[in-house]
């Protein structure tokens, strides 16, 4: 019983640090998909408006 209470303190910490990197990534990878679709938008918005300036 010792053994496994050993275990399983060593390996909970472990765990903990890598759910809370996870939760803590996933939150910044939703900020970055938000960005990116921004980003999207304005450009096919500049595109639309102005787009064939280089052109003339």
């Amino acid at each position: 019983m010792e053994d496994f209470l050993k275990n399983l303190m060593e390996n909970s910490f472990s765990v903990v640090v890598a759910a809370f990197l996870l939760i803590r990534m996933e939150r910044r990878l939703d900020d970055l998909t938000a960005a990116l679709a921004r980003l999207e938008a304005a450009l096919l918005l500049a595109v639309g408006r102005g787009g064939e300036r280089g052109d003339q």
